[in-house]
């Protein structure tokens, strides 16, 4: 750690380690130049503690032990054949070059990961195809194409005020929004309906997976 608490980790390849990222007074820096592969990444710091600049990562597990809330610079990594587990809450994944200009938000992406040991709460794909993902089952759903089949989702009756605060603002949504999963206990308790409920409804739907 230097003398402003940054750990740096860039300019190198890394292989079949552990990194355990877990000091709370630490900014962990991973990145420019920096390739993981077949590593477990142990993270348990808040996203204002964790900076990403264009890591390439192959092959990785992340184990959030913290619940990690809107991050978003998870598209300034690239992320092939990776595993999540833990809590990932208002997360970004993908390619999503508009979102900041800084060199390394240019080349994220997202290919061949496993999310079904993660509980993902308003987490998106960005830019990146949905169809090499295994997004996590019930309670969590995730909406493909969110904007283009946006229309279709908001012509049935949605329970609670499920239908006005998540499926009538998908379009407005950004244009490279991929794919939008959701957790349904947390959507049912924050707006008046029940698990149940909503299920019923998303049933219906074949751009739903859950």
């Amino acid at each position: 750690m230097d003398s402003l608490g940054n750990i740096v980790f860039n300019d190198r390849e890394i292989a079949n380690e552990r990194l355990e990222l877990t000091d709370n007074k630490a900014n962990y820096i991973l990145g420019p130049n920096l390739l993981l592969k077949n590593c477990t990444l142990v993270l348990k710091v808040s996203a204002r503690r964790l900076s990403l600049k264009q890591p390439r990562f192959v092959d990785c597990t992340f184990e959030v032990k913290q619940e990690l809330k809107n991050y978003q610079s998870w598209v300034a990594a690239s992320l092939k054949g990776c595993r999540f587990k833990g809590r990932l809450t208002g997360c970004d994944f993908g390619h999503w070059p508009e979102y900041m200009s800084l060199p390394w938000y240019q080349h994220g992406s997202i290919e061949d990961c496993d999310f079904t040991e993660a509980r993902l709460d308003g987490c998106r794909i960005m830019g990146s195809d949905p169809a090499t993902l295994r997004f996590p089952k019930w309670p969590c759903f995730t909406i493909l194409d969110p904007i283009g089949r946006a229309r279709e989702l908001n012509s049935v009756q949605w329970p609670g005020r499920v239908g006005p605060i998540v499926f009538e603002t998908l379009y407005k949504q950004p244009p490279r929004t991929r794919a939008l999963t959701e957790h349904a206990l947390t959507l049912a308790k924050r707006f008046d309906t029940t698990p149940e409920e909503l299920r019923a409804v998303i049933e219906k739907f074949d751009c739903i997976l859950y």
